[in-house]
């Protein structure tokens, strides 16, 4: 029997505002069992950015990270808010320890090649040390992952939190028997995003085909679920979508084989 993990990765949103992340913090030191938290931050890193000048540009949602754009999220994600984060949880007695993927190079990356789009200085992951999270979690340590990683070549990369929860979670599955709960601002996937009470239960691959070819299911929920699948597929037991202030209860939906 492998013991049971939980990856659970939150938005920027959650944690930068105090009551959000107070209810946040208090929820994740009363999970059970070992566990990681996966943040994000783009809000500070957009509001910093603005103060010391710098434009915040994106596409289809997603930021540039130019040079100077680089120096603000290495310090909003790896500073400000981890370790926010981390003093927070430290007051609620959970001994943790907040990375980016440059520490100890627990996650590498390749900077992502230009396509339609030059995305800057973001990267995609290559490789996640599992040994090496498995040896801190062993030793009572709770990993909190900034959505940062390192190039090998002295290059930080702005990456996507969801990707690094999902290859967090895939690495961590060889080791584990892991859950992964992507947070999110509803209640779980809807079936008519005007009703908050319409959560689907439980999806599979087929299901979730479906829904998109109907339109039930659009936008951005569709990368998430296809990075749930994708996570099912590498071994991860079970993916759950849900509010954050439900990551102890049994609501949301639930991905699984």
């Amino acid at each position: 029997m492998r013991e049971k993990l939980t990856v659970i990765k939150v938005g920027g949103k959650i944690v930068e505002e105090d009551a959000t992340l107070r209810q946040l913090l208090n929820d994740f030191a009363a999970i059970d069992g070992h566990k990681v938290l996966v943040h994000g931050g783009g809000r500070s890193a957009t509001k910093i950015a603005a103060q010391l000048g710098i434009e915040s540009k994106m596409v289809n949602g997603r930021r540039i990270t130019d040079a100077e754009t680089l120096k603000v999220v290495t310090m909003v994600y790896g500073g400000l808010v981890n370790k926010n984060i981390v003093a927070g949880l430290q007051a609620r007695g959970v001994n943790a320890l907040g990375l980016t993927g440059a520490d100890m190079n627990v996650i590498r990356s390749v900077k992502r090649p230009v396509k339609d789009v030059d995305y800057g200085f973001v990267g995609d992951v290559e490789k996640v040390d599992a040994t090496l999270l498995s040896d801190l979690i062993h030793k009572g340590v709770v990993p909190v992952m900034a959505p940062l990683t390192h190039d090998g070549q002295g290059n930080m990369l702005n990456t996507n939190a969801d990707t690094i929860a999902g290859e967090t979670a895939k690495a961590l599955s060889v080791l584990f028997d892991v859950t992964l709960v992507y947070c999110f601002e509803k209640k779980g996937v809807l079936r008519d995003e005007n009703d908050d009470d319409s959560v689907i239960p439980q999806i599979t691959r087929a299901e979730f085909e479906q829904y998109v070819a109907d339109g039930v299911i659009q936008g951005g929920m569709i990368p998430k679920l296809e990075n749930s699948f994708e996570a099912i597929n590498a071994g991860v037991s079970e993916v759950i979508i849900t509010l954050a202030s439900a990551i102890n209860g049994n609501g949301g939906t639930r991905i699984k084989k």
